[in-house]
């Protein structure tokens, strides 16, 4: 069966499986340091593969556009504060605590 045939979510699906076990295509995907430079090798190893998807495909159809996204993501917030919450918590109580907590609706 030709691959070009396949919905896009189906050649997606092949590319997917086909990254299991595939170790130098994992290794290359781990060192990508945000989500543009892991759809290049995606879109190598499609081509390799001759799925014939393109970048924007790849970008938008899950589970690599959610790949994509969590790579460039950033860490979540809480209200009133900009910092990620792992990194509130390591900082109460040493020189480094920015002062009282804030409340939040007065509640806490």
């Amino acid at each position: 069966m030709n691959p070009a045939s396949l919905s896009v979510g189906q050649r997606v699906n092949a590319l997917v499986k086909a990254l299991n076990g595939a170790k130098r295509t994992n290794e290359a995907l781990a060192r990508c340091s945000n989500g543009e430079e892991m759809l290049d090798v995606l879109l190598d190893a499609s081509a390799r593969l001759g799925l014939g998807l393109s970048r924007q495909q790849l970008a938008d159809t899950p589970p690599i556009r959610d790949w994509v996204w969590w790579k460039n993501k950033e860490a979540l917030l809480t209200i009133g504060d900009n910092k990620p919450r792992y990194k509130q918590d390591g900082q109460q109580g040493t020189d480094g605590d920015p002062g009282p907590r804030k409340r939040f609706l007065g509640l806490f």
